[in-house]
């Protein structure tokens, strides 16, 4: 019932019925003040001449009621037509099934919290939510161009929805004060820096990751708000350039996953995960007790990183350990800590 009180998804279809009532409401009482006949013969007589299906006359006419007549099948004709059409449409053209997953999908995102909000589905934007869906997190796709939202009404996974990502009403449908992060690669700076003022004004505590394509930009959106930016075209000709410097540890690199889907895998865990025995002990009291663990780095209360860390740093409240290990390793792991 929510979905049908919803205009901007049947507008065509409620402006064809609303003509379509008015002219026969009109045209009822028309023959009923101009031929004098009762509402259910004025009704009648009304319903056989807009819809033209030449049944003969209730009563007689009288020349104003023949004038009249003429005048209702002239003006009417188009509009009965449209109105068929449009009905027609929705259901030959299965556009009511589109109405219906867009429905389906502002419902969800109605409901969502804590979720990332991805904004542009170019060609960072698509890599940004492969790895989003590898992690198994929850986010919304903004995306304005109606081509690739009609390409995710047929066969997307996800949650999307269709306006300018720099527009403070998109970003509040997309409920962004509820969110716990935003990703923005939309493909202008200019854009995303629009997008990282606005979404920090909605919700100050919001991580806001941009992508930025000209080095001068990169502190202006630190500077507003961006709590990392990052530079695609950078980071991959720096990426070639060190696979001729040192193929050998860039290769390396390369095989460990944060995703647990390649031979090496990168875990993190929080102070929260530790198992409650362990927590304020040293990291060698955990490698004692867990032998899977292979620590590797150590991140403070205040944000430093420990590369290789010493095993007597104790284990705090706002710290973060490090494990590398194979994906049968961290699942062991992940299953101790209670990690999903």
């Amino acid at each position: 019932m929510r979905m049908l009180l919803n205009f901007r998804l049947f507008s065509k279809i409620y402006l064809a019925l609303v003509i379509l009532i008015l002219i026969i409401v009109g045209s009822t009482i028309s023959y009923r003040l101009i031929e004098g006949w009762s509402w259910l013969d004025s009704f009648y007589q009304t319903i056989i001449t807009v819809s033209t299906v030449g049944f003969g006359e209730v009563h007689p006419l009288t020349d104003n009621g023949k004038l009249y007549t003429a005048f209702l099948i002239i003006t009417s004709f188009g509009t009965f037509a449209y109105a068929v059409s449009s009905i027609t449409s929705y259901v030959v053209s299965g556009e009511y099934r589109k109405y219906f997953k867009d429905f389906k999908t502002m419902r969800q995102i109605e409901n969502i919290n804590n979720h990332i909000i991805v904004c542009g589905y170019g060609r960072v934007g698509q890599k940004t939510v492969e790895t989003l869906k590898l992690h198994g997190e929850k986010f919304i796709v903004l995306e304005n161009n109606p081509t690739i939202v009609e390409q995710f009404r047929i066969d997307s996974e996800f949650l999307y929805l269709q306006g300018d990502a720099t527009e403070d009403k998109t970003l509040l449908n997309a409920g962004v004060k509820n969110a716990k992060a935003l990703i923005t690669a939309l493909p202008s700076d200019a854009d995303n820096l629009f997008v990282v003022l606005s979404a920090k004004e909605l919700n100050p505590k919001l991580k806001v990751i941009s992508r930025a394509s000209k080095p001068t930009t990169k502190k202006k959106l630190k500077m507003a708000g961006a709590n990392n930016v990052i530079m695609p075209d950078s980071l991959g000709g720096s990426h070639m350039a060190q696979m001729v410097s040192t193929p050998d540890v860039i290769e390396f690199l390369d095989q460990i996953s944060i995703q647990g889907e390649n031979e090496i895998t990168l875990e993190g865990v929080n102070f929260k995960d530790v198992p409650e025995g362990c927590k304020f002990k040293s990291l060698a009291d955990l490698k004692q007790q867990f032998s899977m663990c292979n620590i590797i780095g150590y991140k403070t209360p205040k944000g430093d990183y420990i590369i290789n860390p010493s095993e007597d740093i104790a284990i705090v409240p706002n710290s973060k350990i490090f494990v590398l290990g194979n994906p049968e390793q961290i699942r062991e792991l992940n299953e101790i800590f209670g990690i999903k």
